[in-house]
């Protein structure tokens, strides 16, 4: 069988449509890591993802009678892009039906293609289900996405490139697996010519049907699977990709949204590329295996296999990646209700960087705020916690917490009986190291914060908004405070939605 995949991919029809895409140094993720990782740039494909070559091939073997009847396919995307194309290059005509849930721009590519889109279902298990019917009903030629020797085959070439590309020792290669075609043609073939390396596959935490299944024995069945890494949202893989990987594959790490997340940051700040989730799975594996396997000197592989990623998920991928890259943590902290507290705990927090402060007065002896702090690694995570517990200050690590990074730090507020003569500004000043803690020793001890909102965001400029208690008759002295601060300032005390929400 070994033989059989070494002659189908050799003889592979992919580039018609594909192309040999480049291996690159990753230069920045090299250093830190201490190992030499190199990115497949399968994202540079004309559709953005390795997907259109074993679809072709599939497509390319068809007897033109068949082909002349049409195809179909189930799809989150990328398969669909590859099957829209071949349709497109062979003369015949495709149907894709897609999850409801894949993103707007994949559907729209898919339709500038020339084939018919048909959403069904939230998962790609309920599209493929749909799409096998339709098969049947209409007479039409099913390109499976993954579970296909062409299909395999033509990702396999993947493989064959880096082999040519690459002549020199490497320690292994990192694949994303969604049902597993890519990792079964780049595993048969890399193991075929070079079997000391290794080949290690990469899923979701929330999506990992081949762990599970390799680690049963037999295929595995997930009752659900998480969508933010959409290209690999597959409940059960296939029968012939189960087998290959079985045989081939070394090794599966599992990595979580925030790891992802951090792994397309670590992809654009050496590439100028954003990659979509599931194509950033291999990077970020990469990174977790050097961490937990503790390798230096090494030649590392990433492919780097999709970028049709939606722009208005770069705001959750922005705001989860730092927590991703272990380069923030977040905790709940509880400190005394009286004038001074908030300096004394950022006097705590020393030379750490602030990322995000929330506080809205509720209580009148203790003060909840939800923080972030810039840190190295999770160890230095710990040593903060302990350091605000020993200075009395009760703490909760939020850090691993979904619900608070979700939706909590948007929720810390709401109205308070306590927030008397409440006036509320927002303020905007130089961001840099220390930047917060320099603002809170500026204000006056003279008045009572009641609120309080700050966050990084990376820009020259850091904003604040405060909500400050203070008397009508000493509102001359604040007006003096606010023209000597040095910072621009704007008074939303009359906001419509400061009111509805807070006042």
């Amino acid at each position: 069988m070994p033989q059989d995949y070494l002659e189908r991919i050799l003889n592979a029809r992919v580039y018609d449509v594909a192309h040999e895409t480049p291996l690159e140094l990753a230069p920045r993720l090299s250093r830190r890591l201490d190992n030499s990782l190199l990115l497949k740039r399968e994202d540079m494909q004309s559709v953005f993802s390795f997907k259109l070559r074993g679809a072709y091939n599939k497509m390319a073997q068809l007897s033109p009678e068949v082909l002349a009847l049409g195809v179909i396919a189930a799809s989150a995307g990328n398969h669909a892009q590859g099957v829209a194309l071949g349709a497109q290059r062979l003369g015949t005509t495709a149907i894709i039906v897609m999850p409801i849930t894949t993103p707007t721009m994949k559907v729209d590519a898919v339709a500038a293609l020339g084939a018919t889109v048909i959403l069904k279902g939230d998962t790609y298990d309920d599209a493929y289900a749909h799409a096998r019917q339709l098969e049947g009903e209409k007479g039409l030629t099913f390109i499976h996405p993954f579970d296909d020797p062409d299909v395999i085959a033509g990702q396999g070439t993947i493989g064959m490139e880096i082999l040519r590309q690459y002549q020199q020792p490497i320690y292994a290669v990192f694949v994303a697996i969604g049902g597993g075609g890519l990792i079964s043609g780049v595993a048969a073939y890399l193991k075929r010519l070079r079997p000391e390396i290794k080949v290690i596959g990469v899923e979701p935490v929330d999506s990992d049907a081949m762990a599970q299944s390799l680690a049963a024995g037999h295929r595995v069945k997930l009752s659900q699977v998480g969508l933010f890494a959409d290209g690999v949202a597959v409940k059960q893989v296939g029968e012939e990709t189960f087998r290959l990987c079985q045989q081939y594959v070394d090794d599966i790490i599992l990595v979580s949204t925030d790891d992802t997340c951090a792994a397309i940051k670590d992809g654009f700040e050496d590439t100028r590329s954003i990659l979509e989730p599931a194509g950033a799975l291999a990077i970020a594996g990469a990174k977790a295996y050097v961490e937990r396997e503790k390798i230096t000197g090494q030649t590392l592989i990433a492919i780097a296999c999709g970028a049709n990623m939606n722009f208005d998920r770069l705001r959750f991928v922005a705001e989860r990646a730092e927590v991703g890259e272990r380069r923030e943590a977040i905790f709940a902290v509880t400190i005394p209700e009286e004038r001074g507290s908030f300096r004394r705990f950022c006097a705590c927090a020393g030379t750490h960087n602030l990322t995000e402060f929330i506080y809205r007065i509720a209580k009148q002896h203790e003060a909840h705020i939800f923080v972030g702090v810039q840190i190295q690694n999770r160890n230095d995570a710990l040593a903060i916690a302990t350091t605000f517990e020993s200075s009395g200050f009760k703490t909760m690590d939020l850090t691993d917490d979904e619900l608070a990074k979700l939706h909590l730090r948007h929720m810390v507020g709401g109205h308070s009986a306590l927030a008397d003569h409440e006036l509320l500004y927002r303020f905007e000043f130089p961001e840099r190291p220390g930047a917060l803690t320099q603002f809170l020793n500026c204000m006056s001890p003279n008045w009572n914060i009641s609120l309080f909102h700050y966050r990084n965001h990376g820009a020259d400029y850091g904003r604040i908004v405060v909500g400050m208690q203070v008397p009508p008759d000493e509102m001359t002295e604040w007006q003096a405070f606010l023209d000597t601060l040095g910072y621009c300032y704007w008074d939303e005390s009359q906001n419509p939605a400061y009111k509805l929400f807070l006042g």
